[in-house]
């Protein structure tokens, strides 16, 4: 991993927060948090849980545990103390990190953190892999996910050979959180060993991000998922953003209007990808030329079998207990919906595969129904799922009443595809990595 991340000279800058940190500002910082994993138990083929917000000690503590040869459990730092605990009782991890001290308010991109580290076990890591994830939780609990170093490796390479990615001397304005895989991969560690500048605007916002692509004059790429589209696609610019080459986004489907919302104001390509935690990026189209199609990332192959989409997997990725059917003989079964043109190799991701339900013995796709619900004017963010029928979970901007949107929807489905039940809610439930929650259970929380 040394030979991947830790590239360059010293006087390199790799981060701006805003503040530059360079390359051998990183490696003392490096040098000193593999001290302290080292006084606290930390051992070679052992591991280390990492319970911190997005920072420079997250960063720090990150690859000090792999220079020390040892697992990194990453705990996203909003997870409550009983899944934590949950976790940490599963993992065993030798040490635990976590903050003693944060500021800079909850709004923030990167905190300033003080780390403490405190010994937890004296196990070794209960598996080879170099670290280890937790998956969304958008649909149901998460799942344990295995990812060793080769793989990591692989996949950063497999970044370098994707047209249309940040290159040396250039900027990405990273949003997604570095505990899950688009910000870890895509942006840290990618960033780290092309030599991409990082740059986490100070704050979450629409304003703040686009100060962060105007603070220099080198070419900028927005990363980010849906939701900092719709952020963006409603904030005017001050003046030209020359630097702004490109966003990409990745976590879900993009509804059209907010697509078209966005290079309607911006004027640039909305790059869109396609990946999963269990192996990284699948494909990509970064200029926005085959929408909603993507092309498979190199070294990738996508099948489609009797709808679903499989993705070629040399290992089982999962941890512990896992369903059977998830992974077998080298591919991984996404549970996506999906098609591959024979001609082109173009892959159309067409969402969860279980949005196939029965009406009065007609098949409807509740991925259809929900991007018909969300393109709807006055419509912010919705979720269709089966609940006894078909029911809509609606975020709306104003004062959008159930009546008005029952009458746009009758005007745009066909009365079985129409939902059963709409649930207007102030605010759609969202996992940490921003996707909308698809979980029956948790959105009847949300609306009651």
């Amino acid at each position: 991993m040394d030979d991947i991340l830790f590239t360059g000279r010293d006087t390199d800058v790799c981060l701006r927060l805003p503040e530059p940190v360079d390359k051998g500002t990183l490696r003392r910082l490096v040098g000193e948090a593999q001290d302290r994993l080292a006084e606290a138990g930390l051992r070679a083929g052992g591991a280390a849980a990492l319970r911190l917000p997005p920072s420079l000690a997250y960063v720090a503590h990150l690859l000090a545990t792999w220079r020390t040869g040892a697992q990194a459990v990453l705990l996203d730092h909003r997870l409550t103390d009983h899944e934590v605990d949950q976790a940490l009782r599963r993992l065993g991890p030798q040490v635990v990190v976590a903050p003693v001290r944060s500021g800079g308010g909850a709004l923030r991109i990167f905190v300033d953190v003080t780390a403490g580290v405190s010994a937890y076990s004296d196990r070794p890591a209960g598996s080879p892999h170099a670290v280890i994830q937790l998956s969304s939780g958008s649909t149901g609990p998460s799942k344990v996910i295995g990812r060793t170093a080769a793989d990591l490796v692989a996949e950063v390479h497999r970044y370098t050979r994707i047209d249309g990615v940040a290159l040396p001397g250039e900027r990405i304005i990273l949003l997604p959180s570095m505990v899950h895989v688009l910000g870890l991969v895509g942006g840290l560690l990618y960033g780290l060993h092309a030599g991409v500048e990082l740059c986490p605007p100070e704050r979450l916002s629409g304003d703040a991000i686009l100060a962060a692509v105007a603070a220099q004059d080198t070419p900028a790429t927005v990363l980010g998922v849906p939701f900092h589209i719709g952020m963006l696609a409603s904030t005017t610019p001050a003046g030209p953003l020359p630097q702004l080459r490109r966003m990409t986004t990745g976590g879900e489907l993009v509804p059209a209007a907010v697509a078209n919302a966005f290079t309607d104001r911006y004027g640039v390509p909305l790059g869109n990808m396609y990946g999963m935690t269990e192996v990284g990026v699948i494909g990509t189209d970064l200029y926005g030329r085959h929408r909603p199609a993507i092309t498979p990332a190199p070294g990738i192959e996508v099948r489609e079998r009797d709808g679903e989409l499989w993705v070629s997997c040399p290992a089982n990725p999962y941890v512990g207990p896992a369903d059977p059917t998830r992974w077998a003989d080298g591919w991984l079964h996404t549970r996506d919906a999906g098609v591959v043109d024979p001609d082109t190799g173009l892959v159309t991701v067409k969402g969860r595969l279980d949005s196939q339900v029965s009406v009065g013995g007609l098949k409807v796709d509740l991925t259809e129904v929900e991007a018909t619900v969300a393109g709807l004017p006055g419509v912010t963010a919705a979720v269709v799922v089966w609940d006894d029928g078909i029911t809509a979970y609606v975020q709306a901007d104003g004062s959008l009443t159930e009546e008005t949107l029952d009458k746009l929807i009758a005007e745009r489905l066909a009365g079985f595809k129409r939902p059963r039940t709409l649930r207007l809610l102030d605010q759609m439930p969202r996992t940490t990595t921003g996707k909308l929650v698809r979980s029956v259970p948790a959105l009847r929380d949300a609306a009651s």
